[in-house]
């Protein structure tokens, strides 16, 4: 069976999981859930995710959600398909988890903080706080001075090959490089480089041509 992807096109977490199916070469449906409808909280979404909110995905009778839970099992059940991403290595498959949870406990919190200020409000008629934007600025700031350190030495955070890792960036980079946090990325040039790499992947551009909102 094809495995189905229930998600909004916007959506950084549908986007990190399609991204990671597009590494793995992967054949997938997505079912586009409409958020604006509020169909996330209807009956047949919640049995997918009793929290409402996407992805969802269904690869035969297993159901999941959370998108980092569900690129992991991808990446696992998926092993011998397109990119590895987890190498088979532990000390190897150590950093890659590691940096991956940095992404999840250090960047993201801070990244989605501003990509609803700078992204998601202008859409809305809002207008952005821009006491907080300074604050987070500067939080993201210190964060990508840690990875200018790691990536220094490293051609990507997890190691030498792209992994899981990197792809859980993928999302939030490529919306904060559209907003004016982007001189953050460019005046660190090693940070710079793993930015532009990582959404230069084929498999990145193939999800940002099918993500695309209707």
């Amino acid at each position: 069976m094809t495995i189905k992807v229930h998600g909004f096109p916007l959506s950084p977490a549908a986007r990190r999981v399609v991204g990671c199916l597009e590494e793995k070469c992967l054949p997938y449906e997505f079912v586009f859930v409409d958020l604006m409808s509020g169909q996330q909280n209807s009956e047949a979404f919640l049995a997918l995710n009793p929290f409402g909110k996407v992805p969802a995905l269904e690869d035969g009778d297993l159901t999941l959600f959370e998108s980092r839970a569900i690129t992991q099992y991808i990446v696992r059940a998926y092993a011998d398909e397109g990119t590895s991403l987890i190498p088979v290595n532990p000390k190897e498959s150590g950093l890659v988890i590691l940096w991956s949870e940095v992404e999840s406990q250090q960047f993201d919190p801070i990244a989605s903080k501003l990509s609803f200020e700078l992204l998601i409000k202008p859409l809305r008629g809002l207008t952005a706080d821009e006491a907080e934007v300074e604050k987070l600025t500067k939080q993201l700031g210190s964060v990508l001075d840690i990875y200018e350190a790691r990536l220094k030495g490293s051609k990507f955070l997890g190691g030498e090959d792209f992994s899981l890792a990197d792809l859980s960036h993928q999302p939030a980079v490529n919306s904060l490089l559209s907003t004016k946090v982007k001189d953050l990325f460019e005046a660190r040039p090693h940070v710079h480089r793993w930015a532009k790499e990582i959404l230069a992947r084929r498999a990145w551009q193939k999800t940002l041509e099918k993500m695309k909102f209707p």
